[in-house]
């Protein structure tokens, strides 16, 4: 630890251009997940005309029209299943990249204050992925 030589300003620095693209790719994600609703909306079924939805059985309340909800085709069904099958890498990239940040952050304000254990104890939990601790060191100060 007594080897650490870190410059907070440039710290500083390098969390701001990460914060900027994080929250490019987090717009690109949130316009890619609305693209695969719209396509899969889009997409059509190999149902023609009225029978492309299902009715849903339930009350319905007084003047109001019966519930249907529209039937999905196999491409709806290949979105759906192919967003669901990478909702964990998009957790997993999510979090790594809030552990590196929060890793950095609070290892940097524990150096600065002089506790290197602590600033020790972020780099490995953010090597680690785990927000738990990071937030619990966080939260301790």
């Amino acid at each position: 630890m007594t080897g650490w030589d870190i410059k907070p300003q440039g710290v500083q620095g390098q969390l701001k251009v990460v914060g900027v693209h994080a929250g490019e790719l987090e717009k690109a994600l949130n316009a890619l997940m609305k693209d695969f609703g719209e396509a899969a909306r889009w997409a059509g079924t190999a149902v023609p005309g009225t029978s492309a939805s299902t009715p849903l059985h339930g009350p319905v309340a007084p003047g109001q029209a019966p519930l249907s909800r529209a039937a999905s085709g196999p491409v709806a069904a290949a979105l759906g299943e192919y967003v669901t099958a990478r909702q964990a890498q998009l957790k997993s990239m999510s979090e790594r990249i809030q552990a590196a940040v929060l890793g950095a952050a609070t290892a940097t304000n524990e150096y600065v204050e002089g506790d290197l254990d602590t600033a020790k104890q972020a780099q490995n939990a953010a090597k680690s992925v785990r927000l738990d601790v990071l937030k619990d060191l966080r939260g301790a100060k």
